[in-house]
Formats: C-alpha cells, sequence, structure tokens
C-alpha cells in the first residue's frame, strides 16, 4: 500500500531533557493536548494511552500506541496504534508509526514529529489533513505549556 508522512518541526527555548519529558509525563501531556486522562509506561515496549471526553466509562476519544522506541532525551517512537471514537471507526486501514526526534541547538532544541502510515488514497484525505492542523496545534499547546511554566 502507497502511504504519506506528515513531517512537523519547530524550535524551543528548552533543553532536550524538559522537552522530551513533556512528551511522556501524564500530567503535561494532558496540560499542552487537553486530554482528559493520559496513562504513559515510559519504556521501550511500554504503553502511551489518553482520552478525551466527560465520562470516564464512554469517552469520546481514545488512542493507544506501543512505544516502540524510548531513547531519552532524544527520541521515541510510537507504533501500533490503536484509535476509539464515538463517531465510529477510521474509513481507512492504516498502520501509523509516529516519531518524536528532539535535536539539541544554542538557543534550545528543536522538535520534529514525523507520522507515516497514511493512505495515499482520497479516503484519507480529510483525516490526513485534520493531523496536519493538528500537529500545528499540538505543537502551539506544547509551546503554551512551555510559557505558562
Amino acid at each position: 500500500m502507497t502511504t504519506r508522512t506528515h513531517v512537523h518541526e519547530e524550535s524551543f527555548p528548552v533543553d532536550a531533557t524538559r522537552l522530551f519529558a513533556l512528551l511522556h509525563t501524564p500530567s503535561a501531556i494532558r496540560g499542552w493536548w487537553g486530554a482528559s486522562r493520559v496513562i504513559v509506561m515510559a519504556e521501550r515496549g511500554g504503553l502511551w494511552a489518553a482520552t478525551w471526553g466527560e465520562s470516564e466509562d464512554d469517552p469520546d476519544y481514545v488512542t493507544v500506541a506501543t512505544i516502540r522506541d524510548f531513547e531519552p532525551p532524544h527520541r521515541m517512537v510510537l507504533d501500533d496504534h490503536r484509535y476509539r471514537a464515538k463517531s465510529g471507526p477510521l474509513p481507512f486501514t492504516a498502520e501509523f508509526v509516529t516519531e518524536f526526534l528532539i535535536m539539541p541547538h544554542a538557543d534550545g532544541c528543536s522538535l520534529r514529529a514525523t507520522q507515516t502510515g497514511f493512505p495515499a488514497g482520497s479516503e484519507a484525505d480529510a483525516h490526513y489533513a485534520a493531523c496536519q492542523t493538528g500537529w500545528r496545534e499540538t505543537f502551539a499547546g506544547i509551546r503554551r505549556f512551555l510559557d505558562d511554566r
């Protein structure tokens, strides 16, 4: 299956250790991503899960992934993504992989999120576009979270 990739990268005025911690610390993830609940087993082979919605027993949206690679403070890779939404399943089959890469530089560090596995067909166009917007909003949330600290 032909797939496409989305990459989003921005610089932040913090060190790599602090930025990396934001990617796997549940209270931080709730702060910058607006999730209702987050569980992370921060280790290779661990779990990364977040939910949104008022009801713990019937959330609006759930995303769960396996932490394939965990290399503090520079790299974390999530795969085996599973999604659940009240609105129903994704209208396509995909094997998403998300890599977070932190690269130090003189003024802090850059965070690059690379998400692969989007089907190239039109059935995934809306989800691909939503993810492009979502990554911009996610990075803005990280920036706000850091500014508030």
